[in-house]
C-alpha cells in the first residue's frame, strides 16, 4: 500500500488492503508501520484519523532513552526489545553511530567494507528468527495483535525497515500473501529511507565514500529477509511452527489475528 502521507512520522504505512490467498486482502486500519514517532504530531489529521490505540516498540533501551516516542492521543506503549541481548555482538552500528560514520568514508570502509555491513545484517536477520530477546519481543508483537479487543496497532523500531519489515513479513506470511506480496511490502520502505538519508548520503559519497556501503546499511536488500526466512526453514520448517514453537504464540491467538485481520476483497 502507498505510504501515508503523515508529515510528523516518517515510513508510515497501513497494510491494510494488501492482497492475500483466496480472494481476501489484509483489513484496512488495523496494522501500520512506521519509523520511530519522536516528531509525532497526535494533531496532525493523518495521523488522528488512524484512531490507534497501542504502539509496539522494537527499539532498544538506548534507542528509546536518546529519543523517546510521542504517542497518539489515548495510545499506549509496548516495549518490544528485538536486539536486547545481541546488538553489542552484531557488527552493526548503534543508532547513534550511524551519522560519524557517514561522515568518515575512511571509517565506514574499515568497519563496514568488504562486504561485513551485508553479513552484519544477515546475522542479525537470523537472530530475528532465533534470539532470546527477539522471539520474545515479536511473541509480545502478535499477542498484542491478536488480543480480542485489540483495535488498531501501530508497530515500530528507528528506520522502520529491518525489525519492522521482519514484523511484517511475518503477519503477512500468517495472513496467506503470497511471495511476491511480502516481498514487495518489505523492499517498499526504500524510497522513504533513501529520502531520509538523502543529505547524509550525498555528503558521503561527495567525500569519496563508496554509494553501494552507504545504500547497503539505510536500506533494505532481498538478502537480508532471505537470511531470517532461511533461519525459520531450518529451524522450524514453516512460517507457522516458527510462530507456535519459537514465539510461544498459540494457534487460538493465530486464528483469532486471521480472523480480525483479513477481509475478502470485492
Amino acid at each position: 500500500m502507498p505510504a501515508i502521507p503523515a508529515t510528523s512520522v516518517a515510513n508510515l504505512r497501513d497494510l491494510g488492503g494488501l492482497p492475500l490467498a483466496a480472494g481476501h486482502s489484509v483489513r484496512p486500519g488495523l496494522v501500520l508501520r512506521s519509523a520511530l514517532l519522536d516528531r509525532l504530531d497526535p494533531a496532525e489529521p493523518a495521523v488522528a484519523a488512524l484512531g490507534i490505540r497501542t504502539v509496539v516498540d522494537f527499539r532498544t533501551e538506548t534507542e528509546r532513552a536518546d529519543r523517546p516516542d510521542r504517542l497518539p492521543s489515548g495510545a499506549r506503549v509496548l516495549v518490544a526489545d528485538v536486539l536486547a541481548d545481541h546488538l553489542a555482538t552484531s557488527g552493526l552500528p548503534p543508532a547513534a553511530r550511524l551519522k560519524e560514520l557517514l561522515t568518515d568514508p575512511a571509517l565506514a570502509e574499515e568497519h563496514l567494507g568488504g562486504g561485513q555491513v551485508r553479513a552484519a545484517f544477515a546475522r542479525t536477520y537470523r537472530t530475528f528468527v532465533s534470539g532470546e530477546s527477539a522471539r520474545a519481543a515479536y511473541g509480545i508483537f502478535l499477542t498484542e495483535l491478536g488480543a480480542p479487543d485489540a483495535g488498531p496497532l501501530l508497530f515500530h523500531c528507528s528506520a522502520g525497515k529491518d525489525r519492522t519489515g521482519w514484523a511484517a513479513t511475518v503477519v503477512l506470511s500468517l495472513l496467506g500473501a503470497d511471495e511476491e506480496t511480502v516481498r514487495k511490502e518489505y523492499l517498499s520502505v526504500n524510497t522513504a529511507v533513501r529520502q531520509a538519508f538523502a543529505p547524509m548520503v550525498e555528503g558521503f559519497t561527495a567525500q569519496g565514500g563508496d554509494p553501494d556501503l552507504a545504500l547497503d546499511l539505510i536500506g533494505v536488500l532481498p538478502q537480508y529477509l532471505d537470511a531470517a526466512l532461511d533461519e525459520v526453514a531450518v529451524r522450524h520448517g514453516s512460517m507457522e511452527r516458527y510462530v507456535r514453537e519459537g514465539l510461544g504464540v498459540p494457534d487460538v491467538v493465530t486464528e483469532r489475528l486471521r480472523e480480525r485481520l483479513t477481509v475478502r476483497t470485492g
